[in-house]
């Protein structure tokens, strides 16, 4: 039986002891408790508030969460940790919801404003893809576009389903702004994603 060299074993150990799971770590830590809302009453939260569940996460799902939300968490003296904001615009969601893209983009705005003086870390996420991008009611409507730059230029992480950067629209901004970018590929992935910034 043949000895193999040091610098064969070397590399034999380095693979063996290589895990995929574990050669990532978290772009931005992330703390608890959550508030989860949207930029644009888009249904994309639904996917963080199933995976949220499954995972024990301490979260507040508020759709039309304001600055005064934040400020009264913080007056009880349980301040909310991070803010994720899932940017998509749904014309069907803000006519229930009885509001206007400038309405969204103008408590958005004041919401992003009152995370960064408590210094609460702000997720900005798309997660449904170029189809969401795509589903301008109306010729010239870019209501979507609208949430992403109210969003993610203010964004402390951007997190990002990867068939939604495939114009490197998101690539451009964490770039450009040196914000960290976290992409998956699939719906589930976004848990393993979700437990890895969340982990303590």
């Amino acid at each position: 039986m043949k000895f193999l060299s040091p610098f064969v074993s070397l590399i034999l150990v380095a693979c063996l002891a290589w895990n995929p799971a574990q050669a990532q770590k978290p772009a931005v830590k992330l703390g608890q408790p959550v508030l989860l809302t949207s930029c644009g009453q888009s249904p994309g939260p639904l996917k963080f508030k199933v995976f949220f569940g499954r995972l024990g996460t301490d979260y507040v799902y508020n759709m039309q969460a304001s600055a005064s939300d934040l400020a009264a968490k913080k007056k009880d003296g349980k301040p909310f940790k991070s803010l994720i904001i899932v940017t998509g615009a749904s014309l069907k969601g803000m006519g229930a919801a009885k509001v206007s893209m400038e309405d969204e983009l103008d408590r958005v705005k004041k919401l992003i404003a009152e995370a960064k003086k408590q210094g609460i870390k702000v997720v900005g996420a798309h997660v449904e893809g170029m189809e969401r991008r795509a589903q301008g009611a109306a010729p010239g409507d870019n209501s979507d576009e609208q949430s992403i730059d109210a969003v993610c230029p203010q964004s402390d992480l951007l997190l990002v389903r990867k068939d939604g950067d495939e114009d490197k629209r998101f690539t451009a901004i964490s770039t450009g702004k040196k914000i960290p970018l976290v992409t998956f590929e699939k719906n589930m992935e976004l848990s393993d994603v979700l437990k890895t910034l969340y982990q303590k």
